[in-house]
């Protein structure tokens, strides 16, 4: 749902009900900072004692303003905002904002008036901000509507907390930035984050957009608002401990938790996550930079070996590249540097800064121009000299713009660490738009979302229409709709008496696998016993499962050869913001203790099934080894695909996986299936 924003963010009358004269509240700070936009927009006063304050009238009620307001900010209590919703929009207002907290926060009863105020809001035309938030921001519209002032810049900006706001504005006006637009969205009752991502892609001002989301009403929406914004979006989420505080009710369910449906979502979008306030503003510095690097491919410049074999430990642990130089590219820094100076990459001019600044200017110029490379991080003394005298000011500064020239005209990012991150020379390099960081850890960040960004933006993956709904999915129901799916299994034959177990058995031809149902994880209750070579074995085991587990019915099934395969689990699960979301991991009982798994919205195409199984650590035992031939990836790929579409089908599955999915060096087959219905209780396998 896209709405016109213009009246929240520029109005052309605004009206805060709630002022006060008493400067330690709200309503004094926002009647204030209203105030100061007078010369924009009539702004107009609203509190029970009327007079006057900050210069303006006080009216002592919305009726009595002589022209409707478009924006109403509303500084009122909980229990007087469904009375001051309906004045303003009774008095003509299209945006609103409310600050009490006290609502959908606080449970079932405040959500079911939350709802009442969205109804009524919306029946009106209007858009409603909060409740419980800090108020907003514009810095064209000079619109300041927050507790405390807020710098100007190009960061769009969009928060559930105020306090992060409050603390992402802080960290911005250090290095000169600020924001275009910031909003405080509180319990997202009606105006969400995915609406003003949207709206933030279409402003003109904002050039990088900021989120801090706790809860998304509609995660694939926000996706999808961020994946066409047309602008870089950073995501501050949490949720790592989300798996902890509910049961696990199947190995996928323990595998994945609310955070992983995020990163999916993030990884289809392009949407950059990070996990702290300085780690955003870190990537949103990065971002602003107008290169993009074309590859992988990072050369590092240093004048000392410490921080040149930092960064690359940091480099390596971000997937990026660190090729050794050619001789070429070597050879024409030995031409400009001293004897000492280590020129494969990292490249240490071993103390060249110090005698002549400009060996910095001419060492990362080469860099940056060199077939050999997609970006270079220079980590360095530099600006530390212009502390020393005025000229070794100017000769830095001199450098620091042949640095910014020569990334602009190669295209090439240039991102820059130095320990004088705040000296003349760093302040030069902002300005032209190089990012410069004080951390050689936060350099290398900015860099790998540098990378990131530059990687094309596909469509999210479409859900397909609903299947009939599932009504049974015990242990044979499931492997029957998997295989109607699509996805093969060993043959099986489900029995109830030891006569038929002893001629499934016969059927099928021994060794067999026998299987106790009834249980969600028959393993873990020893209910599977493989290898039972005969009649007298299969006895056994009957006899012990009916001591043990009462099972309502067995599984008989053909055993599959598996040692020259490897076995993977195969499954999905429904988030409630995200969707379907298709899991693969090391599978069998080895799922839970490795916890080698990858993660992607469904459905998925083959193409993404094999990028998802090469990003296992133990993909090396389906795509080879120097001692093992290659298994059949492609089979593998084409059950996630088909599980994953299985799952995008049916809403109404909680949970679906395929555990273990034998991968051989020929095709690929299911050992055991589950299906887990949505609903307080999970279901019997």
């Amino acid at each position: 749902m896209r709405r016109d924003l213009t009246p929240l963010f520029e109005p052309r009358t605004l009206a805060i009900v709630g002022v006060s004269a008493d400067p330690g509240k709200w309503g004094y700070w926002f009647a204030r900072d209203a105030a100061t936009g007078a010369h924009r927009r009539r702004v107009f006063l609203v509190g029970r004692s009327g007079g006057e304050l900050h210069g303006l009238r006080v009216h002592r009620t919305l009726a009595e303003l002589p022209e409707p307001p478009e924006l109403v900010v509303l500084s009122v209590p909980a229990h007087g905002l469904e009375e001051a919703v309906g004045d303003s929009l009774e008095a003509g207002a299209k945006a609103l904002v409310a600050i009490a907290a006290g609502f959908g926060e606080l449970g079932a009863e405040g959500a079911a008036r939350e709802r009442v105020l969205v109804e009524r809001v919306r029946s009106a035309g209007a858009v409603l901000v909060g409740p419980n938030c800090l108020g907003l921001f514009d810095a064209a519209a000079e619109l300041q509507l927050a507790s405390n002032p807020l710098p100007a810049g190009p960061v769009g900006f969009i928060s559930q907390s105020g306090n992060v706001m409050l603390e992402t504005a802080l960290q911005l006006e250090e290095t000169g930035l600020g924001f275009s637009r910031a909003v405080s969205v509180g319990n997202q009752a009606d105006l969400g984050v995915e609406e003003l991502v949207s709206a933030l892609g279409a402003h003109e001002g904002t050039r990088v957009i900021g989120v801090y989301c706790e809860d998304f009403r509609d995660g694939r929406g926000f996706a999808e608002a961020a994946r066409t914004a047309g602008k870089p979006v950073v995501l501050l989420t949490v949720g790592r401990s989300a798996a902890a505080a509910r049961a696990a009710r199947s190995h996928t369910g323990s595998l994945t938790s609310d955070l992983d449906a995020v990163d999916a979502a993030c990884r289809a979008a392009g949407i950059h996550r990070v996990e702290t306030p300085s780690r955003l503003v870190d990537t949103v510095r990065a971002l602003l930079a107008p290169q993009r690097p074309r590859g992988r491919r990072v050369a590092v410049v240093g004048d000392g070996g410490g921080y040149g074999a930092i960064a690359s430990d940091l480099l390596s642990a971000q997937g990026l590249e660190q090729p050794v130089l050619s001789a070429e590219t070597q050879a024409a820094l030995r031409a400009v540097l001293p004897a000492t100076a280590a020129t494969a990459n990292p490249v240490d001019l071993a103390g060249a800064g110090e005698q002549d600044a400009q060996s910095f200017a001419r060492s990362t110029r080469l860099l940056l121009e060199c077939a050999d490379t997609d970006a270079v991080i220079l980590t360095a003394y530099f600006g530390g000299y212009s502390s020393l005298s005025d000229e070794m000011r100017d000769r830095e500064l001199d450098v620091a713009s042949q640095l910014a020239k020569a990334a602009a005209r190669t295209g090439k990012p240039l991102v820059v660490h130095t320990m004088y991150w705040s000296s003349p020379p760093a302040d030069s390099l902002r300005a032209a738009g190089v990012p410069v960081y004080r951390a050689i850890e936060s350099a290398v960040d900015g860099l790998a979302a540098l990378v990131a960004d530059g990687v094309p933006r596909t469509p999210l993956p479409t859900l397909p229409p609903p299947a009939p709904p599932l009504t049974q999915t015990g242990y044979a129901e499931a492997r029957a709709a998997l295989a109607d799916s699509g996805i093969p299994f060993a043959r099986a034959r489900i029995v109830r008496s030891r006569e038929e177990a002893a001629a499934a058995a016969a059927e099928l031809g021994h060794p067999v696998v026998l299987k106790a149902l009834g249980s969600v994880h028959k393993s873990d209750e020893r209910g599977v016993v493989v290898g039972l070579a005969d009649a007298h074995a299969v006895e056994a085991v009957l006899d012990d499962f009916e001591r043990r587990l009462a099972p309502p019915a067995f599984s008989v099934e053909a055993q599959e050869e598996t040692t020259a395969g490897f076995e993977l689990l195969v499954g999905a699960r429904r988030d409630p913001r995200f969707g379907p979301i298709v899991l693969v991991a090391a599978g069998g009982i080895h799922a839970e203790l490795l916890r080698d798994t990858a993660v992607a919205l469904a459905p998925i195409d083959v193409t993404g099934a094999e990028s998802l199984l090469r990003s296992l650590t133990a993909a090396p035992f389906l795509t080879g080894t120097r001692d093992q031939p290659p298994l059949d990836l492609t089979a593998a790929a084409d059950a996630v695909v088909r599980l994953a579409y299985f799952a995008a089908e049916h809403p109404e599955v909680s949970e679906v996986e395929v555990n273990p999915l034998l991968v051989r060096r020929e095709g690929a087959v299911g050992l055991d299936a589950r299906i887990v219905l949505a609903g307080p209780e999970p279901q019997s396998m």
